[in-house]
């Protein structure tokens, strides 16, 4: 498709989505909350909770070594708990945010504290989230509690959001789990770094999503190594590891021939993803808008970038934090599904739109799909950038100020 062409279908889509979103635009997590107190008295029987969990754990971060795990549970006895699993079936759904924020809240964690250290520990609370974890399929337990539960909501942008939290006396398998054939393998090579268990995963048609939660619950990696891994951590590590991991398959590929781009919204979330010929080098540029949750104080865009070349990066990303290696995942794939690489930019405006932070899953997938529509073609990077400029809310000057890959532009006095 022609670029021109392309930016305009794309502007009168973009009007008619953000009505539709205005229209649909929901605030009534908070009286939401207000019912989950009901719905948990309802789901307790005596000091007890038994109900279908996902296959999903969470693990905290704070007082590391010693941390609180949990294993989180759907209050509602009729409840699909796969449905309340963090993954891509949920932009698959097109669930917004509130559809988010309230499955999360519909799930109880049940956290005790314990040592990140579990080479050896297959039993007690701590076995039990780790055989959730590694399982296939959501799993009955039942889970003993001390206490009524702390009715909040956690966010995080990073993690998904977790809600009600009560102590666990207990956790107890109500049926055997069945641990995939290619999970188990890595369970029983104890001399298998956890760099090449999660690769190995990946290949195996395990989704980064599957891979984060046993990694969360200590089951990758050398053995007397394996520790319960922070949720926010391990979601980074796995977009980061699997990340190095197709790039490096990328390196004596083809360059692709010509310059496209690429545009996805999602949850408030403005997605511009331009790949043209070359080596591969990546940025990611964040704009977020002024008044919002993310940028509240500021009258203007706040900027943030993050950049790698042919090499790689040395150091963690402080800026972008887990929405740079996120999307960077997303652009890798679409360039491994092609056997090609590129230079690719990724802009991201953050609207206010995006009120309430739900994890860098919508990141991720808000970028994977911008790969599925129709694309345009420029003569040339700066043709791109130069039709892209008019949808997005900072002008050139700034963005040349922040990106690496904008910065190599030729400048003329206009673009300030």
């Amino acid at each position: 498709m022609r670029l021109d062409d392309f930016i305009e279908d794309f502007q009168r889509d973009e009007a008619a989505e953000k009505r539709r979103l205005a229209e649909e635009k929901s605030y009534e997590i908070t009286e939401y909350l207000d019912g989950v107190e009901r719905e948990f008295q309802q789901a307790v029987q005596g000091d007890s909770m038994f109900g279908s969990t996902a296959p999903e754990v969470f693990v905290g971060r704070s007082g590391y070594p010693n941390v609180s795990t949990g294993v989180l549970s759907p209050m509602g006895g009729d409840a699909d708990a796969a449905d309340f699993a963090t993954s891509g079936e949920w932009y698959q759904q097109g669930y917004g945010i509130d559809d988010v924020l309230q499955r999360r809240t519909g799930m109880l964690n049940s956290t005790r504290s314990a040592k990140v250290d579990v080479s050896d520990v297959w039993d007690g609370f701590v076995g039990t989230q780790r055989e959730v974890a590694i399982a296939d399929h959501p799993v009955d337990v039942e889970v003993g509690l001390d206490g009524t539960p702390d009715i909040d909501l956690s966010l995080d942008d990073i993690s998904t959001p977790t809600g009600p939290r009560a102590r666990a006396t207990n956790a107890d398998l109500a049926e055997n789990p069945h641990v995939p054939r290619p999970v188990e393998k890595t369970l029983e090579d104890d001399d298998w770094a956890a760099e090449g268990a999660m690769t190995y995963l990946y290949r195996r048609g395990f989704d980064v999503y599957d891979i984060n939660t046993i990694l969360s619950a200590g089951a990758l990696g050398q053995g007397h190594e394996r520790r319960l891994v922070p949720t926010r951590w391990s979601i980074t590590a796995v977009d980061d590891t699997v990340g190095k991991y197709l790039r490096g398959g990328l390196q004596h590929s083809d360059t692709v021939d010509e310059v496209s781009v690429w545009t996805n919204e999602y949850m408030g979330n403005r997605y511009w993803v331009i790949l043209a010929p070359g080596q591969w080098e990546f940025e990611l540029v964040e704009m977020k808008a002024p008044e919002s949750v993310w940028n509240p104080a500021a009258d203007d865009y706040y900027l943030a970038s993050a950049h790698e070349g042919w090499e790689g990066r040395t150091g963690y990303v402080e800026e972008t934090a887990g929405a740079y290696y996120a999307s960077r995942l997303a652009v890798l794939e679409h360039l491994h599904e092609r056997d090609r690489q590129a230079k690719a930019l990724v802009l991201r405006e953050v609207t206010d739109e995006y009120w309430a932070p739900v994890g860098v899953w919508q990141v991720r997938e808000g970028v994977r799909h911008a790969f599925d529509g129709e694309h345009g073609v420029a003569e040339s990077f700066r043709d791109a950038l130069d039709a892209v400029l008019p949808a997005v809310p900072v002008p050139l000057g700034r963005l040349r100020r922040k990106s690496n890959l904008v910065a190599g532009l030729q400048t003329s006095i206009s673009d300030f």
